[in-house]
């Protein structure tokens, strides 16, 4: 899986820009079928930074979220929780198509005695 991580209007450290991709790294649990994600801060407002953080999966699924908040590390973190709630809907919705609801378990089969 590819990791971006893109800043507009300023630099950020080193340590934040790890701590920042640390974050990220736990989308995959939440959808298997990942291919890349790239997180995009605006720094043109220093104190209301945006993020915007676009992921895209398997079969041109892709899942766009964007915060604009008073602290950067606020920001990434509600971005991701959001990122989150839309893979997570977007796997439940996914194995709820493919579900029959017809089918239930079969009643397992008592030997005569």
């Amino acid at each position: 899986m590819q990791t971006n991580l893109t800043m507009r209007h300023g630099h950020l450290s080193e340590e934040t820009q790890e701590r920042i991709l640390a974050k990220t790294e736990k989308l995959p649990r939440h959808f298997e079928r990942l291919s890349s994600i790239e997180l995009i801060v605006d720094l043109q407002d220093a104190s209301k930074p945006q993020v915007e953080l676009l992921v895209s999966s398997e079969h041109k699924h892709d899942f766009v979220s964007h915060v604009q908040s008073d602290n950067l590390l606020t920001a990434v973190e509600q971005v991701v929780h959001k990122m989150e709630q839309q893979l997570r809907k977007y796997k439940e919705r996914t194995i709820e198509k493919h579900r029959d609801p017809e089918v239930k378990r079969l009643p397992t089969e008592q030997p005569d005695e």
